[in-house]
């Protein structure tokens, strides 16, 4: 039986034949996205952008990127990430990490670490009824409302609940050090970076406040907004009626603290 190779959909390749980063990958039929099912066609897209390719590696790190190595089989302590990554993954024969979920129709990176990077997302909620409220961010990268969170610096030894707390006083100016959030889960995030080897895992974590408290946009946010969130329809009416688009990766992680408030 033959097998169908996807190609790039005619979209420009740069002349190393890279694609751009917000490329949606070649095509994978659910019957061949899991990793034990052989497609020796596939063709997955690469997206890693110019500054983590490999010539531009040797000559300096950017400075938001956490791993040196152009490819992941130079990464030497896939035991140790492995052993506390937030979803399971596996290793293929090369030492190259296996997105979790299976094949996305991409590779390379995009994002600081191969194989997860750890996010944090603290979703603050204030008053309760009608009254409850939602702090949303406009995030510079994609221009959409979204939970202020962001990634753990786990080379430099932090947790995801300091990131928690970081993450919100950099994007916010809240600071809610002084509260216990409730963790709701520890989940695969359908982020707009992903790769076959390159994705994003999430502590998602819920703040409950009686009040609103003053919210000023900085670091990766050009704005701070308190929204209506008496349920995940009622958000994205208000977002859309503010002129914004409401992150869709975050949702279910909102749909997630809405059931426990629910409780």
């Amino acid at each position: 039986m033959n097998e169908t190779r996807y190609t790039t959909d005619a979209v420009a390749l740069d002349p190393d034949g890279y694609a751009p980063v917000g490329h949606p990958g070649v095509t994978v039929p659910e019957d061949r996205r899991c990793w034990s099912v052989s497609w020796p066609a596939y063709a997955p897209v690469d997206i890693t952008p110019p500054e983590l390719r490999a010539e531009t590696l040797a000559r300096h790190v950017p400075g938001w990127a956490a791993d040196r190595d152009a490819t992941p089989d130079l990464v030497r302590d896939w035991e140790q990430r492995q052993a506390v990554a937030l979803v399971p993954f596996q290793l293929d024969g090369r030492g190259w990490p296996l997105h979790p979920q299976g094949r996305t129709g991409r590779t390379g990176r995009n994002l600081g670490r191969w194989g997860e990077s750890a996010a944090a997302d603290p979703i603050v909620v204030a008053g309760s009824g009608d009254e409850r409220r939602l702090l949303l961010i406009t995030r510079d990268d994609i221009e959409q409302e979204a939970i202020p969170g962001g990634m753990v610096d786990v080379h430099l030894g932090e947790t995801a609940p300091a990131a928690l707390v970081r993450e919100l006083r950099e994007e916010t100016g809240v600071d809610l050090s002084e509260h216990t959030p409730v963790i709701l889960g520890q989940d695969l995030v359908d982020d707009w970076r992903t790769t076959d080897h390159a994705w994003v895992s999430s502590t998602s974590a819920l703040y409950q406040l009686d009040a609103t408290v003053t919210a000023v946009a900085a670091d990766d946010a050009l704005d701070a907004t308190w929204y209506p969130f008496g349920s995940l329809d009622h958000l994205v009416a208000a977002v859309s009626a503010a002129g914004r688009t409401l992150y869709a990766a975050h949702r279910p992680l909102l749909q997630r603290a809405l059931a426990h408030l629910a409780k």
